[in-house]
């Protein structure tokens, strides 16, 4: 009789498991196959990413190569067609060279839409790197001609710690002190350049040279140096796939 009896219960428990199974199952094929649908979405994305870095890779190594054989023309459709891409670093960068060829036509209606390029790398920009480099060319484009409290408004950002073209900023500031007649202000900027153990040697070297000369009563020479700066290309450091860090600048100005 007690067999019979756990017959009978072991029976009860197998038809409440299969009942159980019945109404879960459902809800578990769900599940995998909501997990399912994410992975293939994520491996899909990432591979989407990826070809589309690569096209726009080259297509921006053509675009330099056309720049390079004389070719601005060229250069400049394939960097436009570069700054649609959905790769944000290309499409930074490409804005940045099309802000540079506009300002080698040196009319403010060239400068002023320069800028605007800049300003759409600095926004597009995946990282700092990428657009505090966009924002200090914005600012040098217009170190010149806009008011002394708008080129500070755009530099002092730029400033901060942890930011990578900090000192570079702080230099261009001291040119738009300058600029402005406040030559006191100039030369403390200079003077904290010349004394970051971090800041890049040429950098250090300029800022001694322009206390020097703001001293000797040549101040006015001094900005000088910092017209050609928006024209120089993008850092070489932020170019995908080097080592995305500030290198120390040449002689001509912060770039």
């Amino acid at each position: 009789m007690t067999d019979l009896f756990e017959e009978v219960e072991e029976q009860l428990r197998s038809d409440r498991y299969r009942t159980m199974a019945r109404q879960f199952a459902p809800w578990v094929l769900a599940v995998l196959a909501a997990a399912l649908v994410a992975y293939l979405a994520v491996w899909g994305w990432q591979r989407y990413q990826t070809q589309t870095a690569d096209k726009a890779s080259q297509e921006y190594t053509d675009a330099l190569g056309a720049l390079g054989q004389g070719q601005p023309e060229k250069a400049t459709q394939l960097f436009t067609e570069i700054s649609k891409s959905p790769a944000k670093a290309y499409r930074s960068l490409a804005l940045m060279q099309l802000a540079a060829l506009k300002l080698e036509g040196g009319k403010p209606a060239d400068v002023q839409a320069a800028v605007a390029l800049f300003d759409q790398a600095a926004q597009a920009a995946p990282d700092d790197v990428l657009g505090d480099a966009a924002r200090l060319k914005s600012a040098f484009a217009v170190l010149d001609t806009a008011p002394y409290k708008d080129v500070e408004a755009r530099l002092t950002p730029l400033m901060k710690d942890g930011h990578p073209y900090r000192v570079q900023a702080r230099e261009a500031l001291a040119f738009a002190k300058l600029m402005a007649g406040n030559t006191a202000g100039a030369r403390d900027d200079f003077t904290v350049i010349e004394q970051t153990l971090d800041a890049p040697e040429p950098a250090r070297q300029r800022a001694g040279a322009a206390k020097a000369l703001i001293d000797s009563g040549s101040a006015k020479a001094v900005p000088a140096a910092a017209h050609a700066a928006a024209l120089l290309p993008p850092p070489a450091s932020a170019i995908p796939g080097a080592e995305l860090q500030p290198q120390p600048q040449d002689a001509s100005g912060p770039q």
